[in-house]
């Protein structure tokens, strides 16, 4: 190992706790249940979809309040908890002073919100960061907030009205609120100024080999690391690589991970654009495009679970390269340029000139995603955002789509039309786009690009969708865009523009 690793250091049942010697994709979970001996947190899919592994963490924002998020520890690496605070189920009870319960866990077993148990843990650190927030706020949850807050824990036993139920009874029992002061102290003397290397032994068939994780605190920093190191992997919330290392047993190698670099979580409006750092949370992101477009409020609600919206960032979501990546249509209907660096070296381009072929980017070795721009005008269109899944909440997409069309009169003058799951990359429609600029905003209008879109893709049919179902709904969806956008008794944007066969809320 070498001399200069240092440990993993973090806040866990109060006090700093130092780690070496695990290995670099070791996960929280596993630490938690084999080495603490925490063993509330269980383990269900192993692959962040069902919540019984939920915890929450702590982080010090930028003005150095703390701030809490839950996650799911299953498919996080533990050195990604360095300078964090890490909550599990086994801390609640140690906040009420000689409380039997936490108001939260309390309130489950008033409500009878809990059958087998499998899974109360999980809901129970949802329900606590939820709690925590709304306290801090001075607010109460509705239900269907709950009901959202919620969306990635799942339980067979309940059927969810006991737990919203339980949800909305902890605030009516006395108030317990956790030390963030206290904690916030702890976080800032975890800080690191120059970063953290961490390294660790990997026992594999070739023999005994070390492998690294980087975690630069400053762009700079990272831009230099990564040019130094073209062949390690870029990390970031791990809800993809997790999965490979849980799933398909991968070798990830050496990591490079972009979660203590500050200046990749900024979101600012700056020369006339919304700048969105490739380190932003996917809910932070999702935040700012929808409180500039209401519309896309839905899809960012389904894009996932709470806990992979605060784990995944934006920026990740769009080197991924998935085709059916939900961010990237929105992104490329909102005109969104993808800014890349390379040492020193920035250069931008248009999201829709990125993608090359299936996972195949335009990225050149040593280069990264530091950030998205969206031109501030492109919010004065009329921007929606359709997702169809078959589950409503907390699913992949079998269809994404993002369209912005502006309007003059009864004509339109310019419209962007992008969908993923229906080609091998995320795209534009160039020859339905073709076939309503400059035209009458009519349904006649709408039937003839429904006929240019069979042109533009030939979509393939997989378990999650046929290619004749991808292509009426997607057809169908343009149909949906004139409906809410045509002049005469528009269909109200904010009633349809997720689809599932799910009802939306448990009643």
């Amino acid at each position: 190992m070498n001399d200069d690793t240092q440990p993993i250091r973090f806040y866990h049942r109060g006090e700093i706790v130092q780690v070496q010697g695990p290995q670099t994709t070791r996960s929280v979970l596993d630490w938690l249940r084999e080495d603490a001996r925490c063993t509330g947190t269980k383990e269900g899919c192993n692959e962040g979809d069902c919540g019984a592994c939920t915890v929450v963490l702590g982080e010090l924002d930028g003005q150095g309040a703390l701030r809490l998020e839950s996650r799911n520890a299953c498919i996080q690496f533990l050195p990604t908890l360095d300078g964090k605070a890490l909550f599990t189920v086994e801390d609640l009870q140690e906040q009420c002073a000689g409380a039997a319960l936490h108001p939260v866990q309390q309130a489950m077993v008033d409500c009878h919100g809990s059958q087998c148990g499998f899974c109360t843990p999980g809901f129970v650190m949802s329900l606590w960061q939820c709690y925590e927030q709304h306290q801090a706020a001075g607010t109460r949850p509705t239900r269907q907030q709950l009901a959202d807050g919620l969306s990635g824990n799942l339980c067979r036993c309940t059927g969810y009205r006991p737990i919203l139920d339980a949800g909305q009874h902890m605030f009516e029992l006395p108030a317990v609120r956790l030390d963030r002061a206290a904690v916030a102290a702890a976080l800032h003397g975890l800080r690191r100024p120059a970063g953290l290397h961490y390294a660790a032994p990997l026992a594999t068939r070739e023999g005994t080999r070390t492998d690294h994780f980087h975690a630069p605190a400053t762009l700079d920093e990272l831009a230099a690391l990564r040019l130094a190191r073209p062949q390690a992997r870029l990390l970031a919330g791990s809800t993809d690589i997790g999965l490979w290392v849980n799933k398909q047993f991968r070798d990830v190698g050496e990591l490079i991970y972009l979660g203590g670099v500050a200046e990749l979580k900024r979101i600012e409006e700056r020369g006339g654009e919304l700048c969105i750092g490739a380190g932003a949370s996917l809910e932070d992101a999702w935040r700012a495009l929808a409180q500039r477009a209401p519309a896309l409020a839905e899809v960012w609600l389904r894009f996932a679970s709470p806990p992979i919206r605060h784990a995944g960032t934006m920026g990740g979501n769009v080197a991924n390269g998935s085709p059916i990546g939900d961010a990237p249509p929105i992104l490329m209907a909102l005109d969104a340029q993808v800014e890349l660096r390379q040492g020193a070296r920035v250069r931008r381009l248009p999201l829709t000139d990125f993608y090359l072929d299936y996972m195949k980017n335009a990225l050149e070795p040593g280069e990264f995603v530091q950030g998205l721009a969206v031109p501030l005008a492109a919010f004065a269109r009329q921007v929606r955002g359709y997702k169809i899944s078959k589950r409503f909440d907390c699913d992949i997409s079998a269809l994404c789509a993002g369209f912005a069309i502006e309007l003059d009169g009864g004509t339109v003058r310019s419209v962007r039309l992008a969908y993923g799951g229906m080609a091998a990359t995320v795209r534009r429609a160039a020859q339905a786009e073709a076939a309503i600029a400059g035209r009458p905003w009519t349904e006649d209008t709408v039937r003839a690009a429904r006929q240019a879109l069979a042109q533009d893709f030939k979509p393939l049919s997989d378990m999650r969708a046929s290619a004749a179902y991808r292509l009426q709904v997607a057809q169908n969806l343009l149909q949906r865009l004139w409906l809410e956008t045509r002049a005469g008794d528009p269909l109200p944007a904010s009633a349809t523009n997720v689809f599932s066969v799910m009802p939306h809320a448990a009643a």
